[in-house]
């Protein structure tokens, strides 16, 4: 288990071209990290070009920093830029550390007797874009066997996601259900998040969604390319009061770590989306985004 925490800079550029003049915008961003779950945020801010006509900031239900604005002006490009710095814990624990057993989870969450675990209880439930299914329990039950430790399971199941089902762009769109991408054995990373999310409530265990971003380390005789980092989805599983939330990465078959930049929380991608919003008028959209996520400093903690 790492001691070391990592702080990043991170860079979050979103660009759209119109083909018509847009006369109104109106958007939210869901782009500053909050201080949480092992990260803290030390400063963030977003730009946006042309300048909006009014801008509100404030906290949605999940504790998430939202940036709402309007652009009244005639525009044929928009442009978002959020910058951060931040720091990343590594977990308490690794995935050999004992655990609860699965069980003890589901059965002190189900009903809950203090109000934290009663707002832990809300991602038992079903959500718009993540149902609850005997398909994806049957799936799940393979790993979560009767006795077995949360985190040992977990994992299991993680990796199992992982070895299942192929990693394909093509395969899946933004709105694909849950149940049409575990069908199709195919995705990316947040139909897998979507999975495994699915798959743990059908047994009665909370998992919400993380959107974040995912350092990549290029091969050693490559240089880093500015830019060339992306999004990343990914699961948080509630794991007792000794474990707190663990973090899950199905795409790519592990526990996170400080690798592992977390932004946003919800209970599925409908909470999280990066960038979302109305336009009046624009024809034709052209979309382009670069995420760079740069290590600045390493710590022993």
């Amino acid at each position: 288990m790492s001691n070391e925490s990592v702080r990043y800079r991170i860079e979050h550029r979103t660009e759209y071209r119109y083909s018509e003049p847009v006369a109104i915008c109106q958007n939210q961003l869901r782009m500053k990290p909050s201080s949480r779950h092992g990260l803290i945020c030390h400063h963030s801010q977003i730009s946006v070009s042309p300048a909006p006509d009014t801008v509100t900031e404030h906290e949605d239900y999940f504790g998430n920093r939202v940036y709402s604005f309007a652009i009244e002006k005639l525009h044929k490009k928009l442009v978002a830029i959020a910058k951060s710095e931040v720091t990343v814990a590594p977990p308490r624990f690794h995935s050999q550390s004992p655990s609860p057993t699965w069980e003890t989870i589901r059965n002190e969450t189900r009903d809950p007797v203090d109000a934290p675990v009663r707002i832990i209880q809300e991602f038992r439930f079903d959500s718009p874009r993540v149902p609850i299914k005997q398909e994806f329990a049957d799936y799940a039950m393979v790993s979560f066997q009767q006795g077995r430790g949360i985190l040992d399971a977990a994992l299991d199941l993680t990796k199992r996601i992982h070895k299942d089902f192929h990693y394909d762009t093509t395969a899946t769109h933004v709105d694909t259900l849950t149940t049409d991408a575990f069908k199709l054995r195919a995705g990316v990373c947040q139909d897998f998040a979507h999975i495994q999310i699915a798959c743990l409530r059908s047994i009665g265990l909370p998992a919400c969604y993380v959107s974040g971003y995912l350092r990549t380390i290029p091969p050693a005789d490559k240089p880093r390319l500015v830019g060339a980092d992306e999004s990343h989805a990914w699961l948080s599983l509630y794991a007792g009061e000794s474990l707190g939330w663990v973090d899950c990465d199905p795409t790519n078959g592990c526990l996170c770590g400080v690798d592992h930049i977390p932004i946003c929380i919800g209970r599925d991608y409908g909470d999280v989306s990066p960038m979302r919003g109305v336009i009046i008028g624009g024809g034709q959209t052209a979309l382009k985004v670069s995420v760079d996520v740069m290590p600045i400093e390493v710590s022993q903690i």
